[in-house]
């Protein structure tokens, strides 16, 4: 809950100072008259869109489960991020369009060197911003927050090359350099909205997160415990800020309850540790077969009844596998 309103403030701040810099671009264009200004004003309207509706979903995401969503409402940040990529690459599309208008009928500018400057802070309010949603998206596991921060960084991108093609401009009364700058920029605006909307799909999709599983089972394989014969069936769920992580972990046969819990325990709260409180486990124990004494290392086993052979690594592709392992042969 705490993570979930650090989210919201952080969102509510990308959207005041959104607005802002929507002003401050459109003062720049009106001064400037160019038209590179005037499409990096327009990506800003896409800004403030996307700051204002990532609020909303946050909101939603925050709002505890219910009845009907007994999982909670965390996927609303991912139809956040699926909008706002889609709004990104119009965003990029429109500056394409627009890079290629003013390269064929290209328009007179004026004080260039104030719009230079307007729009250079521009950048850098940005490019902070969007570090700062970043930053605190990952640590919290806010699919929204880290889009609004990438949209934002990538505003920056799009920004600097409308001040390299000004600058240019300015010093050489070019008037293409302006145009083949924002072609550029807006090519790369376009993938970076591509790229929010696969992830943003993925996590509605439920597909598996190759790079956070990466993190867990190196996670387990560092804490593991001798007393964990194996662990399998590894699944991983994203709802917004949340995850909700599942396995079966195998135990001694003869472990009594309270044993297994404290195990179980155990191995939530390392989970915990790593990946913060908004994580919900669902492990399920099972006993130990006699196949498994060959990669179990737990040494005061009494009720042994083959010799240990060698541990085996758990690894992303054979802790997802619905089966206990064995050795080869």
């Amino acid at each position: 809950m705490q993570a979930s309103k650090e989210n919201i403030r952080v969102q509510q701040l990308v959207a005041v100072v959104s607005v802002v810099l929507l002003v401050t671009k459109f003062i720049a264009w009106y001064l400037t008259r160019s038209v590179a200004v005037l499409t990096d004003a327009m990506e800003s309207i896409v800004n403030v869109a996307a700051g204002f509706i990532g609020l909303y979903s946050l909101y939603v995401a925050a709002k505890p489960r219910d009845k009907d969503h007994p999982y909670g409402h965390g996927k609303a940040e991912f139809l956040s991020a699926a909008f706002e990529g889609t709004l990104i690459g119009v965003a990029g599309m429109v500056i394409l369009y627009q890079s290629v208008h003013q390269l064929l009928y290209p328009v007179p500018l004026s004080r260039l060197d104030t719009g230079i400057w307007l729009i250079s802070l521009t950048a850098i309010i940005n490019f902070a911003m969007g570090w700062y949603c970043i930053k605190t998206g990952k640590r919290n596991n806010s699919l929204a927050l880290i889009a609004s921060g990438k949209h934002l960084q990538s505003d920056t991108v799009s920004t600097i090359g409308i001040i390299v093609g000004l600058i240019l401009l300015y010093f050489t009364g070019y008037t293409w350099i302006d145009s083949v700058v924002a072609m550029i920029f807006g090519s790369w605006i376009l993938f970076t909205g591509y790229s929010i909307l696969r992830k943003s799909i993925a996590g509605i999709m439920d597909e598996a997160d190759e790079q956070l599983l990466e993190k867990m089972v190196t996670l387990l394989n560092e804490k593991r415990s001798d007393n964990w014969v194996d662990l399998h069936n590894l699944r991983v769920i994203k709802y917004g800020s949340i995850l909700h992580i599942d396995c079966h972990v195998t135990l001694p046969w003869y472990y009594n309850l309270n044993e297994a819990h404290e195990e179980i325990d155990i191995l939530s709260a390392i989970v915990r540790q790593r990946f913060g409180d908004s994580v919900e486990l669902f492990i399920h124990s099972d006993a130990c077969l006699p196949f498994q004494c060959q990669l179990c290392q737990k040494a005061d086993c009494n009720v042994r009844q083959q010799p240990f052979v060698r541990r085996i690594e758990w690894t992303v592709d054979n802790i997802l596998v619905n089966k206990k392992h064995r050795l080869p042969g």
